[in-house]
Protein backbone atom coordinates (compact mmCIF):
# COMPACT_ATOMS: atom_id res chain seq x y z
CA UNK A 1 0.00 0.00 0.00
CA UNK A 2 0.83 3.65 -0.86
CA UNK A 3 0.80 6.19 2.16
CA UNK A 4 1.14 9.73 0.81
CA UNK A 5 1.55 12.96 2.57
CA UNK A 6 -1.36 14.84 1.06
CA UNK A 7 -3.81 12.48 1.93
CA UNK A 8 -6.61 13.88 3.66
CA UNK A 9 -8.67 11.70 6.09
CA UNK A 10 -10.26 11.96 9.10
CA UNK A 11 -12.45 14.70 10.61
CA UNK A 12 -11.59 18.11 11.99
CA UNK A 13 -14.20 21.10 13.55
CA UNK A 14 -14.41 24.59 13.09
CA UNK A 15 -16.99 27.46 14.09
CA UNK A 16 -20.28 27.02 12.92
CA UNK A 17 -20.66 28.39 9.25
CA UNK A 18 -17.19 28.69 8.52
CA UNK A 19 -14.92 25.82 6.64
CA UNK A 20 -11.86 24.37 8.60
CA UNK A 21 -8.63 24.72 7.33
CA UNK A 22 -5.97 21.75 7.39
CA UNK A 23 -2.61 22.86 7.78
CA UNK A 24 -0.19 21.04 5.63
CA UNK A 25 3.46 21.75 4.56
CA UNK A 26 2.94 21.46 1.06
CA UNK A 27 5.25 18.99 0.37
CA UNK A 28 4.56 16.00 -1.76
CA UNK A 29 6.23 12.57 -0.33
CA UNK A 30 5.45 9.09 0.28
CA UNK A 31 6.33 5.71 1.40
CA UNK A 32 5.00 2.20 0.61
CA UNK A 33 4.57 -0.98 3.45
CA UNK A 34 3.40 -4.34 2.91
CA UNK A 35 2.09 -6.59 5.52
CA UNK A 36 0.92 -10.13 6.50
CA UNK A 37 -0.85 -11.16 8.72
CA UNK A 38 -2.33 -14.33 10.71
CA UNK A 39 -5.23 -15.21 11.83
CA UNK A 40 -3.35 -15.99 15.36
CA UNK A 41 -2.99 -12.61 15.64
CA UNK A 42 1.01 -11.96 14.07
CA UNK A 43 1.62 -9.80 11.63
CA UNK A 44 4.94 -9.18 10.05
CA UNK A 45 5.82 -6.02 7.78
CA UNK A 46 8.27 -3.88 5.65
CA UNK A 47 7.94 -0.02 5.37
CA UNK A 48 9.74 0.94 2.00
CA UNK A 49 10.40 4.26 0.22
CA UNK A 50 11.07 2.87 -3.64
CA UNK A 51 8.62 1.23 -6.05
CA UNK A 52 6.86 -1.95 -5.05
CA UNK A 53 8.19 -4.84 -7.84
CA UNK A 54 9.43 -8.14 -7.68
CA UNK A 55 12.94 -7.19 -5.84
CA UNK A 56 11.04 -5.71 -2.91
CA UNK A 57 8.40 -8.94 -3.08
CA UNK A 58 11.24 -11.20 -2.89
CA UNK A 59 12.63 -9.01 0.22
CA UNK A 60 9.85 -9.41 2.34
CA UNK A 61 8.88 -13.28 1.06
CA UNK A 62 12.67 -13.37 2.53
CA UNK A 63 12.29 -12.06 5.72
CA UNK A 64 8.94 -13.53 6.47
CA UNK A 65 10.55 -16.99 5.55
CA UNK A 66 13.01 -15.87 7.88
CA UNK A 67 10.69 -15.82 11.06
CA UNK A 68 9.03 -19.62 10.69
CA UNK A 69 10.59 -22.40 11.18
CA UNK A 70 7.64 -24.41 8.93
CA UNK A 71 6.33 -23.59 5.21
CA UNK A 72 4.32 -20.40 4.87
CA UNK A 73 1.36 -20.38 3.16
CA UNK A 74 0.59 -16.58 1.80
CA UNK A 75 -2.74 -15.64 0.72
CA UNK A 76 -2.04 -12.36 -2.07
CA UNK A 77 -3.85 -10.34 -4.82
CA UNK A 78 -3.38 -10.12 -8.11
CA UNK A 79 -0.64 -7.60 -8.49
CA UNK A 80 1.82 -8.36 -11.09
CA UNK A 81 5.24 -8.27 -8.75
CA UNK A 82 3.34 -11.28 -7.32
CA UNK A 83 3.20 -13.18 -10.22
CA UNK A 84 6.47 -12.38 -11.46
CA UNK A 85 9.40 -14.00 -12.89
CA UNK A 86 11.71 -13.59 -10.49
CA UNK A 87 9.01 -13.90 -7.41
CA UNK A 88 8.40 -17.72 -9.44
CA UNK A 89 12.18 -17.98 -9.34
CA UNK A 90 12.38 -17.39 -6.04
CA UNK A 91 9.73 -19.77 -5.28
CA UNK A 92 11.36 -22.46 -7.32
CA UNK A 93 14.61 -21.89 -5.00
CA UNK A 94 12.65 -22.15 -1.84
CA UNK A 95 9.68 -24.84 -2.30
CA UNK A 96 9.87 -25.62 1.52
CA UNK A 97 9.38 -21.80 2.76
CA UNK A 98 6.89 -20.39 1.27
CA UNK A 99 3.94 -21.47 -0.88
CA UNK A 100 1.63 -18.80 -2.85
CA UNK A 101 -2.11 -18.68 -3.20
CA UNK A 102 -4.14 -16.23 -5.17
CA UNK A 103 -7.47 -14.46 -4.57
CA UNK A 104 -9.58 -13.98 -7.32
CA UNK A 105 -9.19 -11.08 -9.66
CA UNK A 106 -10.71 -7.49 -8.06
CA UNK A 107 -11.57 -8.96 -4.90
CA UNK A 108 -10.85 -6.61 -1.94
CA UNK A 109 -13.22 -7.64 0.45
CA UNK A 110 -11.67 -11.16 0.31
CA UNK A 111 -8.42 -10.08 1.41
CA UNK A 112 -8.06 -8.86 5.24
CA UNK A 113 -4.95 -7.29 4.90
CA UNK A 114 -7.09 -4.89 3.10
CA UNK A 115 -8.52 -4.08 6.93
CA UNK A 116 -5.27 -3.48 7.63
CA UNK A 117 -4.30 -1.26 4.98
CA UNK A 118 -7.61 1.26 5.76
CA UNK A 119 -6.97 1.40 9.77
CA UNK A 120 -3.27 2.35 9.05
CA UNK A 121 -4.99 4.76 6.58
CA UNK A 122 -7.36 6.09 9.34
CA UNK A 123 -4.70 6.04 12.28
CA UNK A 124 -1.89 8.39 10.50
CA UNK A 125 -3.54 11.38 10.64
CA UNK A 126 -5.21 11.17 13.80
CA UNK A 127 -1.29 11.97 15.40
CA UNK A 128 0.58 14.53 13.78
CA UNK A 129 1.03 15.29 9.96
CA UNK A 130 4.78 14.27 8.62
CA UNK A 131 7.11 16.93 7.73
CA UNK A 132 9.25 14.70 5.49
CA UNK A 133 9.26 11.45 4.15
CA UNK A 134 11.45 10.07 6.98
CA UNK A 135 8.93 10.73 9.62
CA UNK A 136 6.31 9.64 7.71
CA UNK A 137 8.05 6.04 7.61
CA UNK A 138 8.82 6.27 11.29
CA UNK A 139 5.25 6.99 12.19
CA UNK A 140 3.91 4.20 9.67
CA UNK A 141 6.55 1.49 10.92
CA UNK A 142 4.76 2.81 14.55
CA UNK A 143 1.66 1.95 13.94
CA UNK A 144 2.75 -1.59 12.44
CA UNK A 145 4.91 -2.36 15.96
CA UNK A 146 1.84 -1.09 17.75
CA UNK A 147 -0.59 -3.82 15.82
CA UNK A 148 1.76 -6.46 16.52
CA UNK A 149 1.55 -5.88 20.39
CA UNK A 150 -2.19 -5.93 19.58
CA UNK A 151 -2.95 -9.45 19.02
CA UNK A 152 -6.30 -9.06 19.03
CA UNK A 153 -6.91 -6.12 16.58
CA UNK A 154 -5.14 -8.34 13.83
CA UNK A 155 -6.88 -11.30 14.67
CA UNK A 156 -10.14 -9.08 14.01
CA UNK A 157 -9.33 -8.49 10.84
CA UNK A 158 -10.62 -11.96 9.52
CA UNK A 159 -13.81 -11.16 11.77
CA UNK A 160 -15.84 -9.97 8.60
CA UNK A 161 -18.05 -12.27 6.62
CA UNK A 162 -16.22 -12.58 3.45
CA UNK A 163 -12.71 -13.13 5.43
CA UNK A 164 -14.38 -15.96 7.20
CA UNK A 165 -12.94 -18.72 4.84
CA UNK A 166 -9.08 -18.46 6.38
CA UNK A 167 -9.97 -19.45 9.40
CA UNK A 168 -12.56 -21.96 8.75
Amino acid sequence: MGIRSDQVTGRTSGATGRTPIVRRTGNRFSVNAMSSISAKGRMHFMVFTETFDADVMCRFLDRLAGHFDRKVHLVLDGHSAHRSRKVRAWLADHPDRIELHFLPLYSPELDPDELVNADLKRSLPMHSRARDQAQLGAETRRFFHRRQRQPHIVRGYFGGPHARYVIE
